[in-house]
């Protein structure tokens, strides 16, 4: 089933989501007039070719299978290398830091953690916001006031690509220096910075 463009199969594994294939068409197409373009110019198309379509709902994409990510991460390297006219066979993970680019696992997290700040925030919309529940510690600790979220427990990989499951993982393991931000902005630019360190360090 096809809903808002995502492709839902029975498993819920977004094998058919991962759209590979016409990914790497338009960065060959940018690979073929990449030496008549100027500097700024293919970081634009990739952007609005190629990258966009990975970052597309891909906080569904949590939990997805390992070979399901490494499709989507050979096109972000890909797609990196024709940008800075790199050699095809060459590391890729250094010319991400150039550009300051997450990785696909990274940017799925990063999405996550900013839905998940806003809907705990706003409280809405509120057919998310009541699959969310903040954590009421017995006792009052030295951590009690790092906001953390409940996890329900759960027996399948099925049950952890839910949001009741996904959002809490993610949120949870982020510093208290990260989740502790009083805007939107301040709390992307710190989500950032911690998943830089992550990948980069």
């Amino acid at each position: 089933m096809k809903v808002l463009g995502v492709v839902l199969d029975q498993r819920l594994a977004f094998e058919k989501q991962v759209i590979a294939g016409s990914c790497n068409y338009h960065a060959q197409a940018i690979c073929h007039i990449r030496h008549l373009l100027t500097t700024e110019l293919p970081t634009t198309l990739a952007c609005s070719l190629i990258l966009t379509r990975l970052d597309y709902c891909n906080s569904l994409l949590h939990g997805a299978p390992t070979s399901s990510i490494r499709k989507l991460q050979r096109v972000q390297n890909n797609t990196t290398r024709i940008i800075l006219q790199a050699p095809r066979r060459s590391d890729a993970w250094p010319l991400l830091c150039q550009l300051h680019r997450l990785s696909v696992r990274y940017r799925i997290d990063y999405k996550l953690a900013v839905m998940t700040y806003k809907v705990s925030t706003t409280a809405t919309p509120t057919y998310l916001s009541r699959h969310l529940t903040l954590r009421q510690p017995a006792r009052i600790l030295r951590s009690s006031d790092v906001p953390l979220l409940i996890k329900p427990f759960t027996r399948t990989d099925f049950a952890k690509a839910a949001l009741r499951h996904s959002a809490p993982t993610v949120w949870n393991s982020l510093p208290k220096s990260v989740t502790n931000c009083d805007s939107m902005p301040v709390f992307k630019c710190r989500l950032k910075t911690y998943f830089s360190c992550l990948a980069f360090n």
